[in-house]
């Protein structure tokens, strides 16, 4: 999320009674998660696993535990507990504002767009011209939606990301503050979920094209002319490039890639980043061929074990 005017790290010292390491008068352009970190950004780590993956990030400031050496061209703030302070830093920056219509004034509807009943748009979206959104369509804060773009009834777009720190008590929620972006002529069917960044963007690309019930997490990217059939779901922080199919009821685990023009048939599992252009099927996935070779195989054990009985 980028702050509508740079801030200055010791305001945000101040803001969440942290200390400064580093020099307090560098400017603050925005907050982010480290995987979506840019110059200028600043995040947080709290495990000592992940201290050097943000002191080297593209972060110029990290919110810390642990009393380290500045590195050349960052500052820090130090905390007993980062996660906090990330918190307090996002609830500061994008306050929550509530909705008393049901077509927000600070919205931006193109022309020829079509709104059917009991769609709700929320605060400073921006939908484009020649969009058809079928009744009951739910659209947040802050999205942002392309042209000719077609939604179904009862889709969400926009809901909070499922980001959760566990603690001895029960789980803290990150407070997301990023959006949802669909490109031109998507098509979304009824009774999707897209759920926006933690605090970088959910992306959808021009002209893919979503069944119905298929959920997105947070801050996944969709390449163009995709196709998603029924009951795919989709972790956050994925990446699916150009052209890719998945067909029903194939689910994908977070942080990978699917390579362009891949095809994963139904009911399939992807666990782990897999090559463009190839067809794969099962769970954990595998190139089809090979998995019904291997299927076939296993049809053939029962003949097999009873010949070497004799």
């Amino acid at each position: 999320m980028r702050f509508d005017t740079p801030v200055k790290l010791s305001e945000l010292a101040t803001l969440t009674g942290t200390r400064v390491l580093g020099d307090g008068s560098r400017l603050v352009s925005g907050i982010n998660e480290i995987h979506k970190v840019e110059e200028g950004d600043i995040t947080f780590v709290d495990h000592p696993k992940y201290y050097e993956k943000a002191l080297h990030s593209a972060a110029s400031f990290v919110i810390i535990n642990k009393e380290v050496e500045v590195p050349e061209g960052k500052a820090l703030l130090f905390a007993e507990d980062p996660f906090s302070v990330y918190i307090t830093i996002v609830k500061k920056f994008r306050i929550f504002e509530k909705s008393e219509q049901a077509i927000s004034p600070l919205s931006k509807i193109g022309a020829g767009t079509i709104l059917q009943p009991g769609v709700f748009v929320g605060h400073h979206v921006t939908i484009g011209k020649n969009c058809l959104i079928h009744p009951n369509v739910t659209i947040y804060d802050h999205t942002i939606i392309g042209d000719d773009v077609v939604i179904h009834a009862g889709t969400v777009i926009g809901s909070d990301a499922f980001y959760f720190k566990r603690r001895p008590e029960g789980y803290d929620k990150m407070v997301s503050c990023g959006r949802v972006i669909i490109g031109n002529r998507v098509e979304i069917g009824a009774s999707c979920t897209i759920d926006k960044g933690v605090s970088g963007d959910t992306i959808i690309g021009d002209g893919t094209k979503m069944d119905n019930m298929i959920h997105i997490g947070h801050d996944t990217v969709i390449g163009k002319n995709c196709l998603f059939a029924a009951q795919v779901g989709i972790a956050g922080v994925v990446t699916i490039e150009d052209d890719v199919i998945l067909w029903g009821q194939v689910g994908v685990q977070k942080d990978l890639t699917i390579g362009k023009g891949a095809v994963v048939l139904g009911q399939s599992g992807v666990p782990k980043s897999i090559e463009g252009g190839k067809t794969y099927f099962g769970s954990p996935t595998q190139e089809a061929r090979e998995k019904m070779k291997e299927l076939a195989f296993v049809k053939q054990l029962p003949e097999i074990i009873e010949k070497l009985k004799r």
